[in-house]
């Protein structure tokens, strides 16, 4: 992530940088939440809260990211390390809001909301990557940024939180610290993927985007597929959900 102007400085800018990348997250959200369409609808405040928890964790992650720029390692190296960061934050942001939670009920669920912190994650980092083409070159330039940014680092975080939720989830049935193992192969699978993406855009200049991108279209069809199947298993889920008390 680059350094991003103020709110201060440029408040405008600012405002219209962060609803430019947050409109992208809220498609791929709405996205999928209709693939659960068949299912248990998810309470709209509880959604809510969990993309809130994943754009505050770039808050957290912006350090962290900071700190890890000062080693001296490779560049392979520092771009494992950034993506194991965001992706690690991105799932605390989920833990700290479902940990527990009765609404997790059944195995697709972990995709749902672990995707949802990973869409608010990428609506806050396009934010802040779209303030200076906002400020210094107008909308138009910032619309055609955006829309890589759409297609690409909106997908990658939709995606590799998708991952972390489907690993979980198809351990669903099984023990709590099955379901944690199958978390870390999960946080693992997204780590090498993201860092993969972010390695091969960087590589000259993202000249390769387009093979990158298809590249991940056909991980996101799979995702698909494999969320079918959580969505199946959670046919033998026979327990209620309980009524919402304070998500609306």
């Amino acid at each position: 992530m680059q350094n991003t102007l103020t709110f201060s400085q440029n408040p405008t800018a600012f405002i219209l940088a962060l609803i430019a990348g947050t409109i992208p997250a809220v498609l791929w959200l709405f996205f999928w939440l209709r693939e659960d369409g068949a299912g248990k609808k998810e309470p709209a405040g509880l959604i809510f809260l969990t993309f809130a928890a994943g754009m505050l964790s770039v808050i957290f992650v912006l350090p962290v990211e900071k700190f890890i720029s000062t080693f001296h390692q490779s560049q392979p190296v520092l771009i494992t390390l950034w993506a194991a960061s965001e992706e690690i934050f991105k799932y605390i942001a989920f833990a700290v809001i479902m940990t527990r939670s009765p609404y997790i009920d059944e195995p697709v669920d972990y995709a749902i909301y672990l995707m949802t912190a990973g869409l608010g994650f990428a609506a806050l980092e396009n934010g802040l990557y779209l303030i200076h083409p906002v400020a210094q070159s107008g909308t138009i330039v910032s619309f055609l940024t955006g829309n890589l940014r759409f297609l690409g680092s909106t997908l990658l975080h939709s995606v590799t939180s998708g991952i972390i939720g489907i690993s979980v989830g198809l351990a669903f049935f099984r023990s709590r610290g099955t379901r944690t193992f199958f978390a870390l192969i999960g946080i693992g699978a997204a780590i090498a993927l993201h860092s993969v993406f972010n390695f091969f855009i960087m590589q000259k200049n993202g000249e390769n985007f387009l093979q990158v991108f298809g590249f991940l279209w056909v991980v996101t069809i799979i995702i698909m597929l494999i969320f079918e199947k959580l969505r199946r298993m959670g046919a033998y889920v026979e327990q209620p959900r309980p009524e919402p008390q304070y998500y609306s």
